[in-house]
Parts: C-alpha cells; sequence; structure tokens
C-alpha cells in the first residue's frame, strides 16, 4: 500500500514540472518581444542599461558609484552576471565612476568609449579595469557604427564623428539612437547644444533624428537639450537622469520650460526613482 501511494505521488510530481516545463516554454514563445530601456536611479549622474529584444544588455555609464550594481541586480534576470556591452559616453566620474565595480562584478564583452583621455582617479580606475579583462574588445565609437541589439534592434552612432580627444569632455560624449521597428530612443550622454546643432546640420538631408524617447542631455542643463533639437527630435517623452537637490540645480527652468513647449512628458528619477520604457517595436510603454 505504501509503494502504492509513493508511486502515484512520483507520477504526481513528474506530472506536475512537465506542466511547469511546458508553461515556461509556451511563455517563452508566445510573450511579446520587446526593447528595454531603463534609466537607473544612481544620483546625480547617468546610469542606462538597454535589453534588446533577444536578451543582448548594454550597459551606457555607470553614474558616480556603487550604486549601479543595486540598480543592475534589480533589473537583470536572477543570476546574469554577464552583460554584452558597456558604453562610456565621456570620462567624467559622474558616468564612469561606478564602472570598474561593473567590470569587477560582471564579465563584459565590448567595451565602448569615445577616445577622450582623461586624467582623474575615476578614469584611470575604469582604464585598470578595462584592461585587467583579457577577453574584453575594446572600441572607438565612431558615427557610422551599429550596434546590434537583436531581434533587429539596434543602435546607431551619431557622434562623435571626429577625433575628440583634445575637446572639453561634455562635447565629446557619444550620441545613440536606439532603433526597434517604429519606435526610437535617442542617448546623449552630456551632449551640449553646439554639438545638437552640428548634429542637426549633418542630419539635414537624412531626416532620422525623430526619437519617441529622449535622454535630456547633461541632466537637464540649461545649456543643452535645446529648442532646435527639441523641435527636430520631437519625442514624446523626455527622460531626465538627476540626483535629488543636487548642487548643480538640474535640471535647469529653462530646460524644463524647453520642454514644456515642445508638448513631451517629463520623467524625472529625482523625483519617480528609476525609470523603465519598454517598446514592442510599435509603441513605447513606461512602466
Amino acid at each position: 500500500m505504501q509503494v502504492h501511494l509513493w508511486g502515484r505521488q512520483y507520477l504526481f510530481l513528474v506530472i506536475l514540472l512537465l506542466v511547469v516545463v511546458n508553461i515556461f516554454i509556451f511563455q517563452k514563445v508566445l510573450s511579446p518581444r520587446v526593447l528595454t530601456v531603463s534609466v537607473l536611479n544612481i544620483g546625480q549622474g547617468d546610469a542606462i542599461l538597454v535589453r534588446g529584444p533577444t536578451g543582448i544588455t548594454m550597459l551606457v555609464d555607470g553614474g558616480p558609484d556603487r550604486a549601479v550594481l543595486r540598480e543592475l541586480g534589480a533589473v537583470l534576470p536572477v543570476g546574469q552576471r554577464r552583460i554584452d556591452a558597456v558604453v562610456e559616453t565621456h570620462p567624467d566620474r559622474d558616468h564612469v565612476g561606478g564602472l570598474p565595480d561593473v567590470f569587477a562584478n560582471y564579465e563584459v564583452k565590448h567595451f565602448l568609449e569615445p577616445g577622450i583621455p582623461n586624467d582623474t582617479n575615476a578614469a584611470a580606475a575604469l582604464t585598470s579595469a578595462a584592461y585587467a579583462e583579457p577577453d574584453l574588445v575594446q572600441i572607438v565609437a565612431r558615427r557610422g557604427m551599429r550596434l546590434n541589439l537583436g531581434g533587429s534592434a539596434y543602435a546607431d552612432i551619431l557622434f562623435p564623428d571626429r577625433d575628440v580627444s583634445k575637446v572639453e569632455t561634455n562635447d565629446g560624449s557619444i550620441v545613440m539612437r536606439l532603433v526597434y521597428g517604429k519606435t526610437s530612443f535617442m542617448l546623449t550622454g552630456d551632449l551640449a547644444a553646439p554639438i545638437e546643432e552640428w548634429l542637426l546640420v549633418l542630419d539635414k538631408d537624412d531626416g532620422e533624428l525623430q526619437s519617441d524617447v529622449l535622454k535630456a542631455g547633461h541632466h537637464g542643463s540649461k545649456y543643452s537639450t535645446s529648442a532646435a533639437w527639441l523641435a527636430t527630435l520631437n519625442p514624446a517623452i523626455v527622460a531626465i537622469s538627476v540626483g535629488a537637490r543636487n548642487s548643480y540645480g538640474h535640471p535647469t527652468p529653462e530646460t524644463l520650460s524647453r520642454v514644456k513647449d515642445e508638448g513631451a512628458i517629463v520623467y524625472r528619477t529625482d523625483k519617480e526613482g528609476r525609470l523603465v520604457f519598454t517598446s514592442d517595436g510599435v509603441n513605447v510603454y513606461k512602466k
């Protein structure tokens, strides 16, 4: 009698396991593939995790400190210790201070940077961390490069279009436009208005700057996110990565006024914490 009961219990467990496995497979096959862009809540700085429709991951900047590790743990799948690409938009501490910890805790396959030498402690720590990775592919980003994010999603490098080794760090920021289907995101680092104007000149015949979501340049500084830039991109959403009560006064009233005049919705990390946007290739949604 005991053997019989055990046999029935064993059969029940096998059936239950098969049901769970089939549900998992069913969900993986039928669940919509989405592009996810998470503007991480790391204080005054930038750190943005992009997860492509097939799971390819790209971290754009790492914020000022180890806070990026907490945020990555919250948005990456449980147990994932790999990031396919890390992008340093420029070597200022509020963008790269946390990247050495990322290299120490995650397996990174590719590292893109603009080619701006910098002698700060934060930049030196990042250089040491990157060179400690024996299989890391290091790339100097230039206009015309396209990064494959899987499932037909991609990121186009729009700037730098030249050697930026001797320019002010913000002016050399990597600018990239993410595209998935009919949707797009513009990531701008600490891009200043003169470079925005230059990109408008470069794009005057292409018409490919329009973006559903704009990550405001330089945390909402009045010297970025110009009216002309906003008018051309025509974003529905402007995301601002900024620390609460920061000493710079970011985002400035001037920038917020320009965004309001454009009719875009503003989301800020200092007000809402982590900002997560998803695209199914047709529409963009905020979680």
